[in-house]
């Protein structure tokens, strides 16, 4: 099946946590420290600065109702800029699909919260794979019949991690900021760019490693999250180059934005110098399953039809993604 992409739209919230204001909580951190472990300098945040400093958020119980924004709120800024890309109007939408590390809800499916604040009455539902969920809707469409499918298709992923974070804590809280993405997808109307080659695979064997609890702080187990983090996204990485790389074609390398150093390693391993490297998690942190598809939508103007981007993912469950996108039209 070829599955079109016709537009990216992102979302970052205003609050902005620097390495000094994480100094300043005096947790043993500095910016030094920081830089030279995670490359990461600021990230954004959905909470009040006032209400992490009061609070540490101890309790993350605390967290939602603190927060500057919804997953519906910040979904429905993302999709409007997704839809205004793509040319089409907000009704010729037929399917909204999202999926977070961190819902709002259990229950209704955040998509039915993103849909509502939307005004769309159309099938609305969940697909949830942590940091790949934006990989996970795109490989499940890959399996569907594409003349069931609506002519449109939404994907929302709206990440809040900063709400489950242990701001006692330096080793998590220099990592997570939030952000939200969407993006318009067609089987049937070509666009600007195709998805090709989508995978996904997981070792449930992994699944304690990296946990974000119902009621508690996110945790992981990071060295050795890290090194599955930079195996995988090299193997992946290689595959796509492998298949795709051409001389007449730029291939560029999107991935997981976990830490700056983490993807200067794949980096290295796979030969991609620095004019081809893409990424945000120097200024915005990691923000899970919106981070990949944040620094193609913050570039969107830039993208021309000489243009392949290997984008790669990787997260808890542990899961990881990739697929290539191929624009054979300017975005």
């Amino acid at each position: 099946m070829t599955l079109y992409l016709h537009g990216l739209g992102h979302f970052h919230p205003e609050n902005e946590i620097t390495n000094r204001f994480l100094e300043e909580l005096d947790i043993g951190t500095s910016e030094e420290w920081i830089c030279e472990r995670v490359g990461i300098r600021s990230r954004r945040t959905t909470l009040p600065l006032d209400y992490i400093v009061d609070t540490r958020n101890r309790d993350p119980r605390a967290a939602a109702a603190a927060a500057l924004y919804t997953h519906a709120e910040s979904g429905r800024r993302a999709a409007e800029m997704a839809i205004a890309r793509a040319g089409i109007a907000k009704s010729d939408i037929g399917m909204v699909l999202a999926g977070s590390s961190l819902m709002d809800t259990a229950t209704p499916a955040e998509a039915c919260n993103i849909a509502r604040a939307l005004e769309l009455e159309v099938p609305a539902f969940d697909i949830n794979s942590a940091c790949t969920s934006f990989f996970a809707s795109l490989y499940v469409l890959s399996l569907m019949q594409p003349e069931r499918l609506p002519a449109f298709v939404l994907i929302v992923v709206p990440e809040a991690l900063t709400r489950s974070v242990d701001y006692t804590d330096r080793a998590s809280a220099v990592l997570w900021g939030d952000g939200t993405i969407a993006a318009v997808v067609s089987t049937q109307v070509p666009g600007p760019a195709r998805i090709l080659s989508n995978t996904l695979m997981s070792s449930p064997a992994g699944a304690d490693k990296v946990v974000v609890p119902r009621v508690g702080h996110f945790r992981q187990d990071g060295r050795q999250v890290q090194m599955f983090a930079i195996k995988k996204t090299a193997l992946l990485l290689k595959q796509l180059q492998d298949a795709f790389q051409q001389d007449r074609r730029t291939l560029h390398f999107v991935g997981h934005q976990a830490n700056l150093r983490m993807l200067e390693a794949v980096c290295r391993q796979c030969g991609i110098p620095p004019e081809r490297h893409h990424s945000n998690v120097e200024w915005f942190g990691n923000t899970g399953a919106a981070s990949a598809p944040a620094v193609i939508s913050m570039t969107w103007e830039r993208w021309t039809p000489n243009d392949d981007i290997a984008v790669v993912g990787v997260g808890a469950g542990l899961t990881w993604a990739s697929f290539l996108l191929r624009f054979e039209a300017a975005a």
